[in-house]
């Protein structure tokens, strides 16, 4: 099975050589690698050159955002799965891709999830919060449960039959595409228990007041779209995130 693992990046010229190396250095022997670039206007694309010999596709133009690239990113994936590994974070280990096919293949499922940490943003081996998944289902999707986006691998067919990121989106879009596969269409899935992903701290959806508010009105936007829960699932989805500063794994 090949993966196509995509990172769509902007003005990230400090972390973006440490997500190219995180990729470089899985030990899974059929990845392509396609990094989209937003036309950046720092030395992100003179970073991204260093290793443009070992990276499968390089797209460097002005786009709508990180949703449009990942899906400038889909659009050029020839993988059987996707995998998404933005430009600020690393995976958790270099075996995590062949874990995760591995798993595939074990559970004949048509996605696959895990779990993720936030890091300090020098310091990676820092844990501020543990994302644990747990086992999925239904009800609890619609009481606020979600898989860690960044976590979650899709079958490359379920993009070509159910849409990739929506662009009326600009924070939601990762949630509304799960709920959209999960919920709604429904596509199997499979937990795999462990720590996939880690994710320096100071996401966009989380940076100020503003766009925390702005993300819970898309959130109630993206589950009307999908029928599924209300505003229940919202203050719940909140609230579970609590016991996430807790967890020490």
């Amino acid at each position: 099975m090949k993966v196509s693992i995509i990172t769509s990046v902007y003005n990230n010229e400090k972390t973006i050589e440490d997500a190219i190396k995180s990729v470089l250095s899985q030990t899974y022997p059929n990845i392509e690698y396609i990094v989209v670039d937003g036309a950046s206007k720092d030395n992100t694309v003179a970073v991204i050159k260093k290793y443009e010999d070992k990276i499968t596709t390089f797209v460097s133009e002005r786009d709508k955002g990180i949703y449009d690239g990942l899906n400038k990113g889909v659009s050029l994936a020839t993988g059987d799965i996707i995998a998404f590994l933005h430009s600020d974070d690393i995976y958790a280990d270099e075996n995590i891709i062949s874990e995760v096919v591995e798993h595939f293949k074990k559970t004949n499922t048509n996605s696959i999830y895990g779990d993720l940490v936030y890091v300090d943003k020098d310091d990676t081996s820092k844990i501020f919060r543990y994302w644990k998944s747990g086992k999925y289902s239904l009800q609890k999707l619609c009481n606020g449960w979600m898989p860690p986006h960044p976590t979650f691998f899709v079958k490359k067919e379920f993009y070509d039959k159910y849409g990739k990121f929506d662009l009326a989106f600009g924070i939601s879009a990762d949630y509304d595409f799960m709920l959209r596969m999960l919920g709604k269409y429904k596509i199997t899935t499979s937990y795999l228990p462990k720590v996939l992903y880690k994710m320096r701290v100071g996401g966009a959806s989380n940076r100020s007041l503003k766009n925390i508010l702005q993300k819970s009105r898309e959130d109630i936007k993206a589950l009307k779209n999908n029928n599924i829960g209300g505003i229940h699932t919202i203050l719940m989805k909140n609230l579970s995130k609590i016991p996430q500063f807790l967890k020490k794994g």
